[in-house]
């Protein structure tokens, strides 16, 4: 339910049909801008009676939404949202860039590929710690030394590092020493881990599961956000269907689908979506291309030898290469990198 506001409403007013809201037993969400400014009303709003907030005359009109998901629903939230992390930002005109290993290696390892990153364009270090695998034998990361590793690379390049979470245990020292906390697919429906999230004020990209509707992927947020912190990132990374050459298909269709329903920043991952090194390209230039505000790519210096997906990364000249490609490509859609 949304309380539609007239353009005279006084603080005054909207602090009293606010109070009347959480007397009802919802919370309320304001929004405002140059042109519009209403009250989203979070929870049971069924048992609400409309008419008990149209008597105020600072009250346009009250329009009913079927959409489950509140806070992450451009509808209440009519601009774009820009996630800040430190100087750098997602959701603005200025692509963002997510490179680097798939899996933390070695210090030398690490270090070597983030600054070639860095050198061709990237504003931000992407890299395993913790790997959550299919099988319970594949190489499952260095956990907290990797982390460590992060650290240091960070240090060393001024790059912002994005890296992913895979339970509860370890949330304050993510919050405490990551500067983007990865939820990845097979996570993006695990509740409690983002209810967790939801009270820290880190940004969180969120990865769209295997399987999940665009719906799905949008209520996992809303959990996240239902917990106060509104710093989400979405991340379409492909989807399973019937077709096996490709480990996934990429649901480029998902992204303007999305910026429709949702004012979240959007970012497209074209290394998982396929599983194959030679698709990054064509598959990247593509998401810029239907309006995706960023990229997360898989960079790896000796991917022959990789500990964890090497098939589907690219090694730092090629992605030097495509980032001069995406640089024109953007031009051409009133961005930048």
């Amino acid at each position: 339910m949304i309380v539609v506001l007239k353009n005279n409403a006084t603080d005054v007013d909207v602090n009293e049909i606010k109070d009347k809201i959480t007397k009802l037993g919802c919370d309320v969400h304001e929004s405002r801008g140059s042109d519009y400014h209403f009250l989203v009303l979070v929870g049971d709003t069924n048992s609400i009676d409309a008419s008990s907030l149209t008597i105020y005359e600072c009250v346009e009109k009250i329009i009913f939404d079927k959409e489950p998901y509140k806070k992450s629903n451009r509808l209440y939230h009519p601009d774009d949202t820009i996630v800040k992390i430190g100087d750098k930002k997602i959701g603005d005109k200025k692509l963002a860039i997510i490179a680097g290993p798939c899996s933390v290696e070695s210090k030398e390892q690490l270090l070597s590929v983030a600054e070639s990153v860095k050198m061709s364009g990237a504003g931000f270090l992407r890299g395993g710690a913790f790997k959550p695998r299919t099988s319970p034998y594949s190489f499952q990361g260095l956990e907290l030394e990797g982390l460590d590793l992060l650290k240091i690379a960070r240090e060393k390049t001024g790059l912002p590092i994005v890296t992913e979470i895979t339970s509860t245990n370890y949330i304050d020292r993510f919050v405490e020493e990551v500067d983007v906390i990865q939820v990845g697919a097979r996570n993006m429906q695990n509740y409690d881990l983002l209810k967790q999230l939801g009270k820290t004020n880190k940004p969180i990209l969120l990865k769209r599961g295997f399987s999940a509707t665009i719906e799905e992927l949008l209520m996992s947020a809303e959990y996240i956000m239902a917990g106060g912190n509104e710093n989400v990132i979405l991340c379409e990374r492909g989807i399973r269907t019937f077709e096996n050459y490709t480990r996934n298909t990429l649901d480029l269709s998902a992204i303007p689908v999305i910026k429709k329903l949702s004012h979240l920043p959007v970012i497209v991952d074209p290394s998982h979506s396929t599983g194959l090194w030679w698709l990054v390209e064509p598959l990247a230039k593509a998401a810029i291309a239907v309006g995706a505000d960023g990229l997360i790519i898989e960079v790896h210096n000796d991917p022959e030898n990789a500990l964890c997906d090497g098939g589907q990364s690219i090694k730092p000249k090629r992605f030097d290469e495509l980032m001069k490609t995406l640089s024109k490509l953007a031009e051409i859609e009133n961005r930048t990198i």
